[in-house]
């Protein structure tokens, strides 16, 4: 039988993500991409193939099996279509379950109101045929059913992934504001890094990017330390899913490194190593303890720089804090691109920020900016090509007298 997923992801990795389910697929005769839209992909295939994307995607959020769809005009809509699915086939009446809806330009007024709807109809569904119904559990449900409202349909989903995909099971500590796990990994992929290019993140805070190029380079799934939340339900095919898990082949284990990593903070590095060793990762990752501005290139070779760079406190770190925030991001920039046009020629910089002005405070002209979002917050993928001699912005050249 053929079904309908949607996996979401985090916005402006759609295109990643539909070219990794379309790689993920070349081990499936059923798996098929269909459309990209904003926050996600849709495709199709097997109850297997469910598995195999919670196993092996990196950039997708979640997979979710659409259970219905239909125009909707109030509440008792959406009441009606969620009555009508054959939850009982999927889970018993000992599984918990919890309710999530998310809409966008839903005419309908109270999101609060709706999700109860949903609740109270997968409930009913139960108590008609049983005269019991399940237990809600909000924060470790066995079930996860997702809602989703545009301004005309209502679709409703079950979670095949329970937990987030990006809580991949390795992270033990972050520092703040960890950058998310498959967001790092969509970065990875759209930087054009592959295994055995030279990777450097001179900012790697808890090693997220490192931990994420590490599992690729081991060829380690994603997925190959947790439990999945179609697992549990009650048409699961354990030896399927077993036979999927037995087809993962790790890599040879490089011989010289070629993941690099730095950062200003001691017990960041300590950190990075603690997750590197969580993710099974049994091969060396060089790192150091030293500022950004003071770094040069861990290898002859030139290779990718990607980092998400720091802002306010964490630069400062061992600088002087009686200096205001901004004067100290402004000369933190101006001495780190300085490092990157007399160190670094050669190399392909990628810096994944929030502050979009970071090209002037580098005084860099960008090769290319990729819009993304890291939750509700806009940020870009700056690329700069680093060539021996300038590589400023026109503005910031001197000017002959």
């Amino acid at each position: 039988m053929t079904y309908s997923y949607f996996c979401p992801c985090p916005r402006g990795l759609e295109a990643a993500l539909a070219e990794e389910i379309t790689e993920i697929g070349q081990g499936s005769s059923t798996l098929k991409v269909h459309n990209q839209v904003p926050g996600g992909v849709h495709c199709s295939g097997s109850l297997s193939d469910s598995y195999r994307l919670n196993l092996h995607s990196r950039i997708a959020s979640r997979v979710l099996l659409r259970m219905g769809q239909r125009g909707y005009t109030n509440e008792n809509d959406i009441y009606d279509l969620t009555l009508e699915q054959p939850w009982e086939e999927w889970f018993g009446l000992g599984h918990t379950i919890r309710v999530d809806l998310t809409a966008i330009k839903s005419p309908l007024k109270s999101l609060e109101f709706t999700t109860l709807k949903i609740k109270d109809a997968v409930c009913d569904r139960f108590r008609d045929l049983y005269q019991e119904r399940p237990s809600v559990n909000t924060r470790t449900p066995d079930m996860r059913i997702v809602g989703f409202l545009d301004a005309h349909n209502y679709t409703i989903y079950l979670d095949t992934s329970g937990e987030a995909l990006f809580k991949r099971g390795w992270r033990q500590e972050t520092g703040d504001a960890p950058l998310r796990e498959n967001l790092a990994a969509g970065l990875l992929r759209v930087s054009g890094w592959t295994p055995g290019t030279i990777l450097f993140d001179p900012m790697c805070g808890s090693g997220t990017i490192l931990v994420e190029a590490a599992q690729i380079l081991a060829g380690i799934p994603p997925g190959a330390n947790r439990v999945f939340g179609f697992e549990k339900f009650l048409g699961f095919k354990a030896a399927e899913w077993q036979a999927i898990k037995a087809e993962v082949k790790p890599n040879a284990l490089p011989r010289t490194p070629t993941l690099f990593g730095s950062d200003i903070s001691g017990d960041m590095i300590v950190m990075t190593r603690n997750n590197l060793r969580n993710a099974g990762i049994q091969f060396d990752v060089p790192l150091k303890q030293i500022e950004a501005q003071e770094i040069k290139p861990p290898s002859g070779i030139p290779g990718i720089m990607l980092t998400n760079p720091p802002y306010g406190e964490r630069i400062g770190v061992r600088g002087d804090s009686s200096q205001p925030a901004d004067e100290l991001t402004t000369s933190f920039y101006h001495a780190f691109s300085t490092t990157l046009k007399q160190r670094f020629p050669g190399w392909k910089v990628f810096l994944f920020t929030a502050d979009l002005s970071v090209p002037k405070l580098l005084r860099l002209k960008e090769a290319r900016k990729t819009p993304f979002f890291n939750g509700a917050l806009e940020c870009r993928l700056f690329r700069f090509d680093m060539v021996a001699g300038f590589n400023r912005r026109p503005e910031a050249t001197p000017k002959s007298s």
